[in-house]
């Protein structure tokens, strides 16, 4: 009687458990349900009446003048942020430098109008068109054009900001760092880009873009800032002593390339 009630029940355990591709097709069905609620509640419902309605609809009204705000405050935050991750303080010993201000200058008349006008083109560009290979297409064009244009604006910005005075040492600013910010680029801006197409509407790209850009620049400069001070450490003290104030330009001028001595 028990080998045979075993045998029922194994039978009525196998009839009641659904297949595994139908068990697949709910968990995918869930992320993409969440997904869309996430996407939806970011322009609708409840956040109508929070601060993010009240961006989003000043980026509708003023747009340009909102993403200049926004970029101004991100790149002076990120300068900061990068400087405690890497322990770069400066010459009196805190994390606001002098090039805080410099770097809210850069994000708010350089590279907002800059990605302003190239996110306007590519949306612009494929207005519309829902299809993948549409998608696909709007992908490539903005990693093969709209990064390398953006990546090297960047990078000859923070040469300046870093103290470059020739074009020799911007453009070796520039050759020297494009692959490796491409390679980031490549990596995440068509997961950041598949996402937006996929679950956000497009009034909500621009905040969603500026907090992952956000994220990478602040890595991007903190793992910079890391090399120059390991560098610097070699250059004057040696691998043993650590110097983390007191710093000195990137491309330091006459006596400024020496460290200071107490003595």
């Amino acid at each position: 009687m028990s080998v045979r009630f075993e045998k029922e029940t194994i039978k009525q355990s196998q009839i009641q458990a659904p297949p595994i591709p139908q068990q697949v097709d709910t968990v995918r069905h869930e992320i993409a349900h969440v997904s869309h609620s996430f996407g939806g509640q970011l322009t609708s419902g409840r956040v109508q009446s929070g601060y993010l309605a009240a961006y989003l609809q000043q980026l509708q009204s003023n747009p340009l003048r909102t993403k200049m705000l926004t970029s101004g405050v991100l790149a002076g935050l990120q300068e900061v942020l990068a400087s405690w991750i890497a322990h770069d303080r400066s010459k009196h010993g805190h994390y606001f430098g002098s090039r805080v201000p410099k770097m809210a200058v850069y994000g708010a008349f350089i590279s907002a109008p800059l990605g302003h006008f190239l996110i306007h083109v590519l949306q612009k560009l494929f207005s519309g068109r829902t299809s993948l290979k549409a998608k696909i297409l709007q992908i490539l064009i903005s990693n093969l054009v709209v990064s390398p244009i953006q990546n090297t604006v960047y990078l000859a910005s923070m040469a300046v900001i870093a103290g470059a005075r020739t074009i020799h040492q911007v453009r070796a600013t520039i050759k020297a760092g494009f692959m490796p910010v491409m390679k980031v680029s490549w990596i995440t801006s068509p997961i950041a880009l598949a996402f937006a197409q996929k679950f956000l509407p497009e009034p909500t790209w621009v905040p969603f873009f500026n907090v992952v850009g956000f994220v990478i620049g602040t890595y991007v400069n903190a793992h910079t800032k890391k090399k120059r001070l390991a560098a610097l450490r070699r250059k004057h003290y040696g691998d043993d002593r650590r110097s983390t104030s007191g710093r000195t330009d990137d491309y330091p001028r006459g006596k400024e390339d020496y460290p200071r001595r107490d003595y």
